[in-house]
């Protein structure tokens, strides 16, 4: 089958260490046949190992006629402009995160994306990470009974100064990393129910004008509270996953994860009693838990960006439903934009 010619503008971090590495490792897919940046070296350096063409000017590489799609790696606050001009060029687009830097411009992206009856996703390729999934599985069996809460935490400290730390760019700990988290958060609260949002950020550590601390929770009505935390000043880490449920829970981090669980028809029927204990304790009992399950993370999954582009793959070439929509990202720029206006950055 005929591979995808892929035109990349921009090879930062993003471009190059993500997107070029991993369409590299699918050659019976993709072939990267144009790039763009402003930079000489890292345009040089393209030509030499993918053997394509490069551009210093982004309407350029989008006027190629060999270029198919268009992944969009440039700054934060250039996404929206590029792609809706790659759109109307003619491109499919995959757009790196956040997709916008706010929700008008997404909706201005999807109405283009429709217009030009051309695909439109979202490089939120978190979904596809082994350990949320394992958890979304786990939560969906029902075995940890009615989900109270589940804390999603990704702590470090440190500080950062490169641009990604400026607002001009779009820059900023809730536009930067927030789409993953909040991406994944979403996945846990039907599509269609009303979400209420606490919000709190804070500059602590940057040398940036945004922030690097962010505490945000989820609730809607039918739904678990979710527990988001995002920082750079914890020097004592806590494990990334918390789920509590009324018949057991989970713990762990993005490489394992344990769970224990009990069958509620295992214990003895009680009512509630109003005479005094007769020791004066408080009541306990014997939980028949079940320990024996955990999930470690295996060589093959951290493989798990691949299937991103091989989804993306199967929709140009065989048609297949688009799993990540611009629609189900939106989601993800309507709660960052809530929390710029709730915490007021």
């Amino acid at each position: 089958m005929e591979k995808l010619k892929v035109g990349i503008a921009g090879l930062g971090r993003s471009g190059w260490n993500i997107h070029c590495h991993w369409i590299s490792l699918l050659p019976e897919m993709y072939k990267i046949v144009a790039v763009c940046d402003p930079d000489e070296k890292r345009r040089k350096e393209a030509e030499e190992k993918f053997n394509c063409k490069s551009y210093d000017n982004y309407e350029d590489l989008i006027k190629d006629k060999n270029v198919e799609i268009v992944i969009v790696a440039t700054l934060s606050s250039l996404h929206a402009e590029h792609t809706i001009k790659a759109l109307k060029a003619g491109k499919h687009v995959i757009c790196e995160k956040p997709m916008s830097t706010n929700l008008k411009d997404a909706d201005k992206m999807i109405k283009t994306a429709k217009e030009t009856e051309k695909i439109l996703t979202v490089f939120q390729n978190k979904r596809y990470a082994p350990d949320f999934q394992k958890v979304k599985e786990i939560v969906d069996s029902g075995i940890l009974g009615r989900i109270v809460l589940i804390k999603m935490l990704w702590h470090n400290f440190g500080r950062r100064w490169d641009w990604q730390t400026l607002k001009k760019y779009g820059g900023g700990t809730l536009n930067n990393t927030g789409p993953h988290i909040i991406d994944q958060a979403l996945q846990f609260i039907p599509e269609k129910e009303e979400i209420e949002i606490f919000c709190h950020m804070e500059k602590t550590l940057t040398l940036g004008d945004t922030e690097d601390h962010v505490k945000i929770i989820l609730k809607s009505k039918n739904s678990p509270m979710l527990d988001i935390e995002i920082t750079s000043s914890c020097c004592y880490p806590q494990e990334n996953w918390l789920v509590m449920g009324t018949n057991g829970g989970l713990k762990g981090t993005f490489s394992e994860l344990k769970w224990k669980y009990f069958n509620p028809k295992d214990l003895p029927e009680m009512k509630v009693d109003e005479k005094p204990t007769s020791d004066r304790s408080y009541n306990k009992e014997d939980i028949p838990w079940k320990e024996e399950q955990i999930w470690k993370i295996s060589s093959e999954d951290l493989n798990f960006p691949l299937n991103f582009y091989k989804d993306f793959f199967e929709t140009i070439r065989n048609n297949k439903p688009l799993k990540i929509t611009p629609e189900s990202v939106r989601r993800v720029m309507w709660v960052i934009e809530k929390c710029h206006k709730i915490a007021g950055i």
